[in-house]
C-alpha cells in the first residue's frame, strides 16, 4: 500500500486539492436554481473538482521505464 502511495502521490495530491477546490466553489459560487448539474449539489462539484484535480496532476507524473 505504501509503494502505492509513493508512486501514485502527485495524482492523490490532485485529488485532495481537486476535492477542496469543488467544495469551495460549490460553496462561493455555486446554483440557487438548481438547474447546474455539477455546481447545484456539493457532492457532484467535489467529485468533480477531485477528478480534474487527479487528471490535472497526473499529467506531471514521471513515466518509469
Amino acid at each position: 500500500m505504501k509503494n502505492f502511495v509513493v508512486k501514485h502521490k502527485l495524482t492523490l495530491i490532485g485529488i485532495a486539492l481537486g476535492a477542496i477546490g469543488g467544495f469551495f466553489y460549490w460553496q462561493q459560487i455555486g446554483c440557487d436554481s438548481g438547474s447546474c448539474a455539477i455546481t447545484s449539489n456539493p457532492l457532484n462539484s467535489t467529485v468533480y473538482g477531485s477528478v480534474m484535480g487527479g487528471l490535472f496532476l497526473s499529467i506531471f507524473k514521471k513515466n518509469s521505464k
